[in-house]
This record gives structure tokens, sequence and C-alpha cells, in this order.
């Protein structure tokens, strides 16, 4: 893995391709203030990884062993942190390049936490059919049995019933740079990512789609 992007969800908007003469949707993550914290080396911590962080908040919201961490690099405390791993071996750089990480038409894979909905019942959560809509029948958007008192006599561990939905980590693989924008501290990603207006994502090289 290479040394990705944390950036914050700002939105959707779309961009005109006039040469294919196309209309693309975008969303566009401000990726501005990312910061090396820390290096971890074959020789202390037993990998090699960069770990960066991003948005600055204020010094009275973090703990002090975060705070002294923060300011033994120079660095203001940051809100979300994340570490990437590199090959052993590979070259470290001194500081984040920040917006020149990707650049246009290089395939990203975003990850984020999905959208929260709640408490729900099988039909929204996991697309149960229902049962009769007739009159009288009064089952029609509840799960139904879940089990047998004879066999197995138990329900089944990981059974699809009611319950919290939404506020998972989602990864949306294989999208495009579409734009860069430095005057703007932002990158301009086809498609749609998971979470919600001002949500944190981590943006990293693809996986498995490289051209």
């Amino acid at each position: 893995m290479s040394i990705g992007l944390l950036g914050k969800k700002l939105g959707m908007t779309r961009l005109f391709d006039q040469q294919a003469g196309i209309m693309i949707p975008v969303t566009v993550i401000d990726v501005t203030g990312n910061t090396i914290l820390q290096v971890k080396t074959p020789e202390k911590e037993g990998y090699t990884a960069v770990q960066v962080g991003f948005d600055d908040q204020k010094e009275q919201r973090v703990i002090k062993p975060d705070l002294a961490r923060f300011k033994k690099v120079g660095s203001a405390p940051k809100r979300f942190v994340k570490e990437f791993r590199l090959p052993e071996g590979a070259v470290i750089p001194e500081a984040h390049t920040g917006l020149d990480t990707f650049t246009v038409g290089q395939w990203v894979d975003v990850i984020g936490e999905s959208k929260g909905k709640g408490f729900q019942g099988a039909v929204k959560r996991h697309g149960f059919g229902g049962l009769k809509m007739t009159h009288g029948s009064m089952m029609h958007r509840r799960t139904g049995a879940i089990g047998c008192r004879s066999t197995p006599g138990r329900v089944w561990k990981n059974q699809k019933m009611p319950g919290h939905m939404g506020t998972t980590r989602i990864t949306v693989q294989n999208l495009k740079v579409v734009g860069v924008r430095p005057e703007d501290g932002v990158i301009l990603v086809s498609g749609a990512v998971p979470g919600t207006k001002g949500s944190y994502v981590t943006v990293r090289s693809a996986k498995k789609k490289t051209a």
C-alpha cells in the first residue's frame, strides 16, 4: 500500500467532458492539511508504516499523551488519524505530498462510514419480501419464523433480523480521479463515496485496477 490521503466529503456535483460529450457525477473531497505524524520502522515497531493526521482541533479536546505526540512532530492536534502500511524497504517521504499524491485519471479506492439509518425492520434492512398484504393478515412486514423447536432447536447465528442499520465501514473500489484543484485544496472523484457531508474518508491507490 502506498501513502494515501485523508479527507472530508464536501458533497457531490458534476463535470462535463466536452470531448466525450458526457456528464460525469463527482464527489468533492477536501484533503488539505494532511500531516505525517509518525514513521514506523521494522527496527522499532517490526513493520514499515506512515501515520497521517487530518483536520485540526483544539488542544483542550485531546488527551495529554496524544497532545504530546502531536507537539513532538510540531503538528496541531488532529481529529482523524490513519496509518498506511508500506512494503519493507519502501522509501519514506519526509513530508506528505498532499494533492500531488494522485493525478488525474488515476484509479483509487475510497473508504468511509455509511450513513446511519437507525433501527430498521427486516424488509428495509435485508430486503425481505414480506408476507401477505391482505386484510386480517397482521404479518405484512414482519420477519416470520426464525427457528424451530425440534431441529435445530435454536436460532442460527447471523440470522437476518431487525436491528441497527448503517454506520458500517464501506470501501468503494475503482473510482477515477477526475480533477485535482490545488487552489481549492480538493480532489474530484467520479461517482459516490460512503458517508454524509462532512464525514471523513480515506483515499488510497486502487488495489484491483491500475490502468
